[in-house]
């Protein structure tokens, strides 16, 4: 499943990798060669990053319901015990 940007999303990662390559790399480069780049990063790299969001996501939610009795838990008939 290809990973679909806003277009002012896009717009602003193309922004930041212009601004990276000029501050980091002390090379300027094109809207043009950004997009390129984001591109290939997107369809190189996306699925890998969304499968461990996944997976990730995944295993806090387990953690979190392997601990439902406990957390979620409400004495019962207490009423008596004031």
């Amino acid at each position: 499943m290809p990973i679909k940007l806003k277009d002012d999303i896009k717009d602003k990662l193309i922004a930041s990798l212009q601004r990276y390559f000029d501050e980091e790399l002390d090379m300027e480069i094109g809207e043009l060669k950004s997009e390129l780049i984001l591109d290939y990063l997107m369809q190189e790299a996306g699925a890998v990053i969304y499968n461990q969001a996944i997976r990730d996501a995944q295993a806090y939610i387990a953690d979190r319901s392997d601990d439902m009795d406990g957390t979620l838990y409400h004495p019962e008939f207490t009423y008596w015990e004031k």
